[in-house]
């Protein structure tokens, strides 16, 4: 295994650092690969494989996210063709969408995050130059963000031979998509109301909506599964190869989590969703006890501007970073169902221009932007 992060990140097994003080790990863990990080200093308490290649499903959809996301204001409106639909794997999740109808990017990417649709992905990835166009940029962004654990073959993490990653780079995907506060916004939007099919109704054209829902069950809660304390996004997956996999964020007296479990081999309902939540109360407990096991690397654009003469790391959260804190969602039958994350994003106005200090982003772990719902909502 890859040993970025540090060398016990790819010894096999379970790495943890159990002295006097720490809790003992849950024993009814069964996940093949899983992680438990602080999304804001990046230590690594706790992993499990972090570094196995494995299929990643729908959380591969946080990668693709991050990527492209900020390629269009969310207001773009568009029209979707047939061609915008092909090539989507059988058994794909989907909103849907509805070929000749008009989308707002806005809509789109609440299909992606909410419904896990692959329909969604298509028709965003077409709009950025088409499927190949957008693997590629997503291969190159898994590079910039040393997830190198990762290879991408389809946009919506749909199984397909050589398409991995790993327990590791997909907590990376999810700290860099949490810089962005469109992210944070979708990637914890519990439900939505989406466009429906436009149809006639007394010679006039009425196009009504439907409600869709968050299928990350620590998010939206299930008959087995309470709505997580804190949780506040990010992305599940479910497909037949992959199995279940899962990324999620979440708060707790100031201390924010990042944690992802992959293919739990224990067969019960919702099982990946009760292994993440135990690894979270057990993540919980030992942060500020417990010595870390490695890191989670900063971005090489990051790291790159650190080392630049004048580069600071005093600048506080600007843009979209401004805020509070964010975490996850869930998976389909034959395919998946899905959901990247960071600290600050320090903005400043050099000479009249808008300057991004990538390297205060990781250096400076203070400002967790989650959003507002969050902290809002009732602790069960």
């Amino acid at each position: 295994m890859s040993s970025v992060g540090g060398t016990r990140l790819g010894q096999a097994g379970t790495q943890v650092n159990l002295t006097s003080g720490v809790p003992v790990l849950p024993k009814d863990v069964t996940a093949r690969s899983w992680i438990v990080s602080d999304a804001e200093s990046g230590a690594v308490l706790a992993s499990h494989n972090a570094h196995w290649r494995l299929p990643p499903a729908s959380t591969l959809k946080m990668l693709f996210a991050d990527t492209v996301l900020p390629k269009f204001p969310r207001t773009t409106e568009h029209k979707v063709v047939a061609s915008d639909l092909a090539g989507m794997g059988a058994g794909s999740s989907v909103v849907p969408i509805k070929q000749g109808e008009s989308y707002t990017v806005h809509d789109l990417w609440l299909g992606v995050f909410l419904r896990s649709g692959n329909d969604a992905v298509h028709v965003l990835a077409h709009m950025n130059g088409g499927v190949d166009q957008t693997v590629a940029d997503m291969n190159a962004h898994a590079q910039d963000l040393q997830a190198l654990d990762t290879h991408v073959v389809t946009p919506d993490g749909y199984d397909e031979p050589g398409q991995v990653s790993s327990a590791y780079d997909l907590t990376l995907f999810a700290r860099s998509g949490l810089q962005k506060k469109d992210f944070r916004e979708y990637c914890s939007t519990v439900s939505a109301k989406f466009p429906g099919e436009t149809t006639k109704k007394k010679g006039k054209s009425v196009r009504g909506t439907f409600e869709i829902k968050n299928t990350n069950r620590l998010l939206s809660g299930d008959s087995d599964v309470s709505v997580y304390p804190g949780i506040a996004g990010v992305k599940n997956g479910n497909t037949t190869n992959a199995g279940a996999t899962f990324t999620g964020v979440a708060e707790r007296n100031g201390k924010v989590l990042l944690v992802t479990v992959m293919n739990p081999e224990k067969d019960e309902h919702n099982e990946v969703y009760k292994e993440a939540a135990k690894i979270l109360d057990w993540g919980f407990q030992a942060d500020g006890k417990v010595q870390p096991v490695g890191e989670l690397v900063a971005p090489k654009n990051a790291a790159q501007a650190s080392a630049q003469p004048g580069a600071t790391a005093s600048g506080e959260a600007g843009g979209d970073t401004a805020a509070k804190p964010a975490a996850s969602s869930s998976a389909s039958a034959s395919e998946e169902e899905d959901g990247s994350s960071g600290v600050g994003i320090a903005l400043a106005i050099v000479g009249g221009l808008l300057v991004l200090l990538a390297g205060a982003v990781f250096l400076v772990n203070r400002r967790w932007p989650l959003p507002d719902l969050v902290r809002r909502r009732p602790r069960p």
